[in-house]
């Protein structure tokens, strides 16, 4: 487990729970790990109370399965989560998309760009999935951002968090290349307001990909371990 540097007047349950919920979603704590209450208070240097509100939280997100008489793990992915996730996002990420079309603010478009820019620099790197794998989201959020629906994609994040873990383990095992080309189209479209683009594009960036994983889970037994 990574543990990160405590934050000005943060809280040490809040600050046990950001280092496991970003374990957990960066797959540093992966799918069906153990997790001590004990040993996570020895680590993060709080008492186990606020260890076990964490933990509880941590299961109303679904992220940690509770076993009576076996333990605490973090949860396996749960494919009717996934299901519902990629429906919510590719819904409503249609829709922002459109409004993109219409009204983007210049400042923003730009920060699309630099993000972009910072995603090929990593794209042919060993070990920066986890880099470009959050790239990815701050791309996305960006452009709810420029379209006032900030609340919307933090809605998506939340009922995301099996679909993003899966995302990321099918990234380590495919070509990093193809999503940021994606991307490249994806600024194409906003900036020459093709609305016409939008649903073919949709489905080849969230929703084919995601056909695919059963065969990336099929081809490599440790994933099949993950996966519920």
């Amino acid at each position: 487990m990574i543990l990160f540097e405590k934050k000005h007047k943060e809280t040490g349950k809040s600050y046990a729970y950001r280092v496991l919920k970003d374990n957990i979603m960066s797959l540093e704590l992966k799918p069906g790990d153990l997790l001590s209450e004990s040993d996570l208070s020895e680590k993060l240097n709080i008492s186990r109370t606020p260890i076990r509100e964490v933990l509880m939280r941590l299961k109303n997100e679904h992220l940690i399965e509770v076993k009576p008489q076996s333990g605490t793990y973090v949860s396996l992915i749960d494919y009717s989560l996934i299901n519902e996730a990629i429906f919510m996002r590719t819904t409503l990420e249609k829709e922002v998309l459109r409004e993109a079309c219409n009204d983007f603010p210049e400042e923003l478009f730009m920060e699309l760009e630099k993000n972009l820019f910072a995603q090929k620099l990593l794209a042919d790197k060993e070990g920066k999935e986890i880099e470009i794998h959050n790239l990815d989201k701050k791309f996305h959020k960006l452009i709810f951002l420029g379209c006032n629906k900030i609340n919307i994609w933090d809605s998506i994040m939340n009922i995301s968090t099996h679909y993003n873990r899966m995302r990321l383990l099918s990234e380590m095992k495919s070509n990093k290349k193809q999503i940021i080309d994606q991307h490249e189209e994806m600024l194409s479209i906003i900036k020459n307001k093709e609305i016409d683009k939008i649903e073919a594009y949709i489905n080849k960036h969230i929703t084919e990909p995601a056909k695919k994983w059963d065969d990336i889970i099929n081809e490599n037994e440790e994933l099949k371990l993950y996966i519920k």
